[in-house]
C-alpha cells in the first residue's frame, strides 16, 4: 500500500482522512479526487496543500475515463471511498442525484479498479443503512433496512462492494460509523448548523419534540478507525464505528448552546421530516476486538473544542453561507419556521 486515491476527499470526513494520512505516512503518496460539489471545498486541503506526498485531482467518480486516468496517472494501489450525497434532507427531495453518486459511483470507482488491478478498496458507509433501532445496538450481520432515499442509495453502494469481493475476489472493506462531528463540516448538518446559527443568532430549527437519538463519534476518532481497518482489515470485512456516546437531539443543542453562551429561547420546533429515524446506536465489539482499535477522545472535549474552532474560523464557514446553501436554507426551514411560531 503506497498510492492511495482518497474520492471525495475535499469533503469533511475524507478532508480530514486525508490530511492525517499526509502527515502520518510520508512514505505514502495521497491522491485526492473529487468532483468539487456544494460540499467539496479546497479549503479544507490547505493545510496539506505543499506536501510533496499529496496530490489533487478534479474528478468524478461516475466518468470512467476519468477515473481511470487517475487510477493510471498516479499509479494507484488503493482506494478509499468518501464521495457520496450525504444529506438526508436532500435526498428526500432529489433522491436522483444520491442514486448517481452513491450506487453508479461506487459501481465505477470497482469496475475500474478491476479493470486496473487496484485489489485494495474501502468504502466509507453509514449507521442508517441499519435503519432505527429503539434499544440495544446494531451488530455488523444484522439485516440492512434503510428508511430514506439516502440510506438505501448508501445500502446500494455497500452491496456493489459486497459483490465484488465476491465474485471478483476484490480485497475490499466497509465502515459503518455514528454521527460524526469535527472541523471542517459542511453547515448542513445539525451540529455545524446550530453552531453556525447560534453564533448568528438566529432560531435553530429543531425536528419534531428533539427526542431522536443519535450516537457521536469524533472525526479524528472516525479517521483513524478507517485507517486502522485499511491495515488491518480481512478481505470481505464490515465494522462498525460508534462513538459510545448517545445523546437526544434537544439536548445536543442544549450543549451547543451551553458552549456559546447562547439563550435557549433560539430553539424552535418544527415539523418532523418524512421517515425521520428514532435512534441509530452501533455495537464496537468487533473492531476493538480484531483490531484493537478504541476512540481516543471524549464527546465532551472534542464537542468542545469542535464549536471554539468554529468561533474561530468563520472566514472558513461565512463564504459557504450564501447563494445555493441559503436557498436551500430557506426552502427547507423557513416555511416551518413561519408555521410553528
Amino acid at each position: 500500500m503506497q498510492n492511495i486515491m482518497v474520492t471525495g476527499g475535499a469533503g469533511f470526513i475524507g478532508s480530514e482522512f486525508a490530511r492525517s494520512m499526509v502527515e502520518k505516512y510520508p512514505n505514502y503518496k495521497i491522491v485526492v479526487f473529487d468532483k468539487l460539489t456544494y460540499a467539496g471545498n479546497l479549503d479544507n486541503l490547505l493545510p496539506i496543500s505543499d506536501n510533496p506526498n499529496y496530490a489533487f485531482v478534479r474528478g468524478d467518480i461516475t466518468d470512467h475515463d476519468a477515473v481511470e486516468r487517475a487510477l493510471t496517472e498516479h499509479q494507484i494501489d488503493t482506494i478509499v471511498n468518501f464521495a457520496a450525497e450525504s444529506h438526508v434532507d436532500r435526498s428526500i427531495l432529489n433522491p436522483d442525484a444520491f442514486i448517481q453518486t452513491d450506487v453508479v459511483g461506487v459501481y465505477v470507482l470497482l469496475e475500474s479498479a478491476r479493470k486496473l488491478g487496484v485489489n485494495r478498496f474501502h468504502h466509507v458507509s453509514t449507521d442508517e443503512v441499519y435503519g432505527s433501532i429503539p434499544d440495544g445496538f446494531f451488530r455488523e450481520g444484522d439485516p440492512l433496512e434503510p428508511n430514506s432515499p439516502y440510506a438505501a442509495s448508501k445500502t446500494g453502494g455497500e452491496m456493489m462492494v459486497r459483490a465484488y469481493n465476491v465474485t471478483y475476489g476484490m480485497h475490499t472493506s466497509v465502515t459503518r460509523a455514528s454521527n460524526t462531528f469535527g472541523p471542517y463540516q459542511y453547515p448542513e448538518k445539525i451540529a455545524p448548523f446550530f453552531i453556525t446559527e447560534a453564533l448568528d443568532d438566529r432560531p435553530l430549527p429543531l425536528y419534531g419534540d428533539g427526542m431522536q437519538v443519535r450516537d457521536w463519534l469524533y472525526v479524528g476518532d472516525h479517521c483513524d478507525a478507517i485507517d486502522t481497518v485499511l491495515h488491518k482489515g480481512a478481505p470481505g470485512s464490515i465494522y462498525n464505528i460508534a462513538g459510545e456516546h448517545e445523546m437526544h437531539n434537544i439536548d445536543l443543542t442544549h450543549f451547543i448552546l451551553q458552549a456559546l453562551d447562547k439563550p435557549e429561547t433560539l430553539i424552535r420546533h418544527v415539523a418532523d421530516r418524512p421517515g425521520h429515524d428514532r435512534r441509530y446506536a452501533l455495537n464496537n465489539d468487533k473492531i476493538r476486538e480484531e483490531l484493537g482499535w478504541s476512540q481516543k477522545h471524549t464527546f465532551e472535549e472534542a464537542m468542545a473544542a469542535t464549536v471554539e474552532w468554529y468561533k474561530k474560523n468563520e472566514w472558513w464557514w461565512r463564504k459557504i453561507k450564501t447563494g445555493e446553501y441559503l436557498e436551500f436554507y430557506k426552502a427547507q426551514y423557513a416555511e416551518r419556521l413561519e408555521t410553528t411560531e
